[in-house]
């Protein structure tokens, strides 16, 4: 027998359920902010390039396309996407671009998540 996931009845804590809100309307700004970094994490090639950053502090262009198996077009597509929503730096060195990642959360978050990934495996 399949068991439903959801209520069987409806009824709901109204304190609750208006200091949640409430907060949400607070934090919708940071919220939207949330959304906007796993949107641009959610491409496979973006989370790639995230975490060969996460390996070596800076990586040109022609690296990343490399390490991904992309053009270079594509890469730097990737990477001005990834710097738009603030996940990586960037330079110029004369005729080179190198990137790194902006901050240590950045990492954070994928190493975070890689250990979710693998605590997940061992409970299935």
């Amino acid at each position: 027998m399949v068991e439903k996931e959801t209520c069987d009845i409806y009824c709901y804590d109204e304190e609750k359920v208006n200091r949640i809100q409430a907060l949400l309307k607070k934090e919708n700004d940071g919220l939207s902010r949330i959304v906007h970094l796993f949107k641009a994490l959610a491409d496979e090639n973006r989370t790639k390039i995230v975490y060969a950053l996460c390996q070596d502090k800076e990586l040109c262009v022609c690296d990343v396309a490399n390490i991904i198996g992309s053009s270079i077009a594509t890469a730097s597509h990737h990477l001005r996407t990834l710097r738009k929503q603030g996940l990586v730096n960037y330079r110029k060195d004369g005729k080179m671009a190198f990137y790194s990642l902006d901050d240590e959360h950045i990492k954070q978050l994928i190493f975070i998540s890689m250990t979710h990934r693998q605590e997940e495996k061992t409970h299935v």
